[in-house]
């Protein structure tokens, strides 16, 4: 029996009692303090944890003020803070053992718009994308484009004076940033913009008193030390995050803007706010010219042609990311903008962008690059191989979103060791640039290890991520070995460690690039805002006088808490080891499908990320109580004793009493989770959490006793068999009012699901089907086969929603296939979402054995729900530990080879229907695991005659029976309102589709009509 968790940190007196007084003091946002949210948010995108004290998710600028004045108590002076915004930073900028500020959940309101003079006022929390979303039907843009763009916040860009693609002509967020509002640690609100420098020297400026001084010491001591700044620093376009004592001032030092000084500060200054940004005009016309070498070498030697052709930007991307990229489900949209011959590769990738409001300028400037591409590609030059160029704004999008996914995918390559960032955004000189990776490269292989690249080529920023166990003690001092030769070779060709990712826990080299000068000055600086070195302690710098050392780059990592868990759990668990951190689980846009929970709850312990972290937590703590991977082994675990029943009982009664267990708060993190599958496709790591979940839930339950609900649910595969034969029965005890109350109270069940009625068999009576026997499909000859397919039933769809079996049995047939219905048996998909592992197995066993048989019988075999069908492809071979010798397939599927084999084109000739236009909602199981199933439907609609468009919208909430449980309820609703709820709205209903029996039944419960199965429409234009 698994033993309870309690060994777990807790708050110090100091803390709590802080938390405590904040209550008091009307604080309007959240506090968390528990193991799970602290643990949610104690990594981001880089190797480090460290543990937050608590976490604050402030409202308002007022909560700011009201935690930072309460933090002058002299009981509460030694606490200290870290801001923190969507945690994609790469070297743990805004990770620390404190009280961590988070804006991202509540202060990301967009506060005021000027179209005219091009600004916009925004809050922190505010996400890029969202932005530039808000922005676009204006022409307008925020600039600095990112790879996690999604996620990113504008105050964390801020913070790191984040830059990216198109950054020689766009520049750095500094560059953009107007004006600031921010907390000072005292509480006193400090509001910077631009003014003119005859201001500060003649003392005018109309400023409290504590602001007016900080501008006039940093005026002061920027405009002394001028001469030594623009001489000691390197002059680089994306120069140094921390401090920017160069551009405080105008070029003509007519102007003096301490905003600048903040952008870049990583928290360690004040609380950013609000930001006032200004916006840049889209370009109307932008076209890409994908360009392909067969080395990366030759890539990065041609870059500066591409310079020379007055391109907006160069992204270069080496054949480590592209092969895994092609591995990934971002590769089916790329694949044709990037085609190659299997004898000639790609083994790099220029990607040249062109953009600009007049078209013929554009057009020119491309043309006169092709003709050199042209020229070389003739006479064999550069080890260019081809081109292929894109115009439309989809194609671009679909590059730079490979592009952008290079970070996440370099974290799924195979083995223990992965590509990680540290050295990994270092900048020099562009002209340099060929020549130091040459050097970066040799380093690397002096040390034998693999490597992935990507960047941009045209701002000297390549991101190189070295391939490291970090569990490995050894490689631990490599990863510092490395990054100490890095430093002297970024120093040799007048470069930067940190080009575009802030400093974070690599701050304490600063001083080896800043000389001990200007050192001295940004302590002054750190002194002057933070004098007690309480704001992101251990980062940039510390004030003057302060003898606290700064991070060291080895300082506390995932992997020092990872290297205790045994390596045959990390094997068995590596779904949830293997996060990165990356974040794209935290996309802010409601349509995109992972992950549902988050972004109803804005809860990032209801993450991919966040599960992935709770239950690396759980299995450590596990194993430091000396718990064997032979007992978190669900095939070898013993039959339940009475006295283990008892003990359940016992410990479900002490939980009841407050008992703490760290497993609870795992066990509600997992609770949250619809199975929607999305995380296992979409996220670049493949973090399937449904599947470590099941195993969780397996063994919490050897400890605590199971809500009924569970047992009602695993059953349903076999209860809704016998009461289809009597639907009319059931549901009229289902549908009545003291059964929905009684269901609710007893078992925890809402808006319990009516069964088909007439049943299945009633209808297949009705419209005359015929059935065939085993013996009788025996006999088939291969031309009867031929028109042949065996409808594999699921239960959801065959007892709860019958017609759509019925409809596709007859659709079949009008196109002149005979379809044989299988009988039911129990697919056990309900079994493994509730943790029941060793009945799934053994459901498992069992259907895959009688699938098994009539595979060979060469028949397709093929399914109606997209979800049931996808577990026998993930789940099946899983649990049963080998690959299935059968193979199901969804409806369109089989539609699909039927339209390659040439066979339908005449069954639907000879029916006529007017073109009408349908929009598809495809279940997000299979528009994640499945991405080419919306251009499939598209492509039979078309065969149709028919228009099919594909929505892309987000999960619908109901999941299989999760909408039916009284405790998700609200999440549920909240979940389809996200994305359905305002999809749907503009769309006629007769025409909305809807692949999932999830998708069906949540609309038919909150909008009052049912939408159709696409196999349905189909029939419709037959009959």
């Amino acid at each position: 029996m698994i033993p309870r968790l309690h060994t777990v940190p807790r708050l110090n007196d100091s803390t709590a009692n802080y938390l405590t007084a904040l209550r008091q003091q009307n604080f309007e946002g959240d506090i968390e303090s528990s193991y799970s949210a602290r643990l949610s948010l104690a990594t981001d995108n880089s190797v480090y944890q460290q543990l937050p004290q608590a976490i604050l998710f402030p409202k308002t600028v007022a909560d700011i003020v009201r935690l930072t004045k309460l933090a002058q108590r002299e009981e509460f002076s030694a606490l200290t803070f870290t801001p923190r915004g969507g945690g994609t930073g790469t070297n743990g900028q805004a990770l620390n053992n404190n009280i961590v500020v988070d804006l991202s959940r509540h202060m990301n309101q967009i506060l005021e718009f000027n179209p005219e003079q091009r600004w916009v006022r925004v809050q922190s929390g505010v996400v890029k994308d969202q932005l530039n979303q808000y922005l676009q039907p204006f022409g307008l843009f925020f600039a600095p484009e990112l790879s996690t763009s999604n996620r990113a916040t504008i105050g964390g860009m801020i913070n790191t004076d984040a830059s990216g693609q198109g950054s020689l002509q766009y520049g750095k967020t500094s560059d953009h940033v107007l004006a600031l509002k921010s907390v000072l640690v005292d509480g006193q609100i400090l509001e910077t913009d631009g003014f003119a420098s005859t201001a500060l020297e003649q003392d005018s400026l109309t400023l409290p008193t504590s602001a007016r001084q900080l501008h006039q010491q940093i005026y002061q001591r920027c405009k002394q030390n001028r001469s030594t700044i623009l001489n000691e620093l390197p002059q680089l376009n994306r120069f140094l995050t921390g401090y920017d004592l160069k551009n405080v001032f105008s070029d003509d030092l007519s102007h003096f803007n301490l905003s600048r000084i903040l952008t870049g500060s990583e928290g360690s200054l004040a609380f950013i706010c609000e930001a006032k940004l200004n916006l840049l005009p889209i370009p109307k016309y932008r076209t890409l010219i994908n360009i392909k070498y067969n080395t990366f070498d030759a890539a990065l030697r041609n870059a500066p042609l591409m310079l020379q052709a007055n391109a907006l930007s160069v992204e270069t991307v080496d054949s480590s990311v592209l092969n895994l990229a092609k591995q990934d489900i971002i590769w089916h949209s790329v694949s044709e903008l990037l085609s190659e011959n299997a004898d000639n590769p790609i083994l790099g990738l220029n990607i040249v962008e062109f953009a600009g409001n007049l078209e013929k300028a554009v057009e020119k400037r491309v043309s006169a690059l092709c003709q050199i591409l042209d020229e070389r590609i003739r006479t064999q030059q550069d080890g260019i191989i081809g081109y292929q160029i894109c115009s439309d704004l989809p194609s671009i999008l679909k590059i730079y979103a490979m592009r952008k996914k290079a970070v996440g995918l370099l974290g799924n390559s195979k083995g223990a060791a992965k590509p990680i960032p540290f050295v990994e955004d270092t900048c020099v000189p562009p002209q340099h640039l060929a020549d130091y990776i040459s050097e970066f490269r040799a380093l690397l292989d002096q040390h034998g290890l693999q490597y992935g690249m990507f960047g941009h080529v045209d701002a000297g920023v390549l991101h190189v991520r070295p391939a490291l166990d970090l569990c490995n003690p050894q490689q631990v001092k490599l990863f510092q070995t490395i990054s100490d030769q890095v430093v002297e070779l970024t120093a040799k060709y007048g470069g930067l460690i940190w080009g575009e990712h802030g400093k974070g826990m690599r701050s304490g080299y600063g001083e080896r690039f800043f000389g001990e000068r200007l050192w001295q000055e940004l302590r002054y600086i750190k002194q002057l805002f933070d004098p007690n070195n309480r704001l992101n302690p251990g980062k940039i710098c510390t004030p003057l006088g302060c003898e606290t050392a700064l991070y060291p780059i080895t300082a506390q990592m995932r992997a020092d808490f990872d290297r205790q868990i045994p390596l045959r759990l990390r094997e068995e668990y590596q779904g949830a080891l293997n996060c990165n951190g990356n974040g794209l689980c935290f996309n802010f846009d409601v349509h995109s499908t992972m992950c549902p929970s988050m972004k109803v709850s804005a809860d990032r312990t209801f993450s991919p990320k966040g599960r992935a972290a709770l239950v690396r937590e759980w299995l450590r703590l596990l194993s430091e109580q000396q718990v064997t991977p032979e007992q978190l082994d669900f095939r070898q675990a013993q039959p339940v004793k009475l006295r283990d029943f008892v003990a359940k009982i016992h410990h479900s009664w002490r939980r009841k009493q407050g008992e703490y267990d760290f497993s609870h708060e795992v066990k509600t993190a997992m609770d949250t989770c619809l199975a929607c599958k999305a995380c296992a496709s979409q996220c670049p790591i493949k973090i399937d959490v449904p599947s470590f979940r099941a195993q969780f839930n397996h063994f919490y339950h050897t400890r605590y006793l199971r809500p009924l609900k569970d047992y009602v649910v695993a059953n349903v595969e076999y209860a809704a068999p016998l009461m289809a034969k009597a639907p009319r029965f059931f549901n009229f005890f289902t549908t009545a009012k003291l059964t929905g109350y009684l269901a609710e109270k007893a078992i925890g069940m809402v808006d319990l699901p009516s069964l088909s009625s007439p049943s299945l068999q009633q209808q297949l009576v009705e419209i005359g089907y015929q059935g065939y026997s085993l013996e009788q499909l025996e006999k088939l000859s291969a031309a009867e086969k031929a028109k042949m397919l065996l409808i594999v039933q699921d239960p959801f769809t065959s007892y709860y929603d019958a017609k759509v079996v019925a409809d596709f049995i007859q659709l079949s047939q009008k196109l002149n296939f005979k379809p044989v219905l299988l009988p039911f048996k129990p697919n056990g998909k309900a079994q493994h979402i509730k943790g029941f592992l060793q009945r799934f197995a053994k459901t498992a066993r069992t259907q895959a054995e009688f699938l098994s048989r009539l595979s060979k019988l060469k028949l397709p075999l093929v399914g109606v729900d997209p979800a049931i069908v996808l577990s026998y492809r993930e789940e099946y071979p899983q649990v049963l530990q080998q690959q299935n010798d059968f193979h199901v397939l969804t409806a369109h599927e089989w539609l699909v080879q039927q339209l390659d084999s040439n066979r339908l084109d005449k069954a639907i000739a000879t029916k006529s229907s007017e073109n009408r236009t349908w929009y598809l909602f495809p279940h997000c199981t299979e528009a994640t695991a499945m991405p080419n199933s919306p251009k499939q439907w598209q492509r039979i609609f078309a065969c149709f005659g028919q228009t099919l468009f594909s929505e892309t919208v987000g999960c619908c909430g109901m999941a299989g029976t999760f909408g039916h449980e009284s405790q998700h309820l609200s999440m549920s609703q909240g979940i389809y309102q996200l994305s359905w709820q305002q999809k749907l709205t503009k769309y006629d209903a007769k025409f909305c589709l809807a692949t999932g029996y999830s998708c069906r039944s949540q609309v038919k419960r909150m909008e009052g009509w049912q939408p159709q199965h696409p196999l349905q429409a189909l029939l419709s234009l037959l009959n």
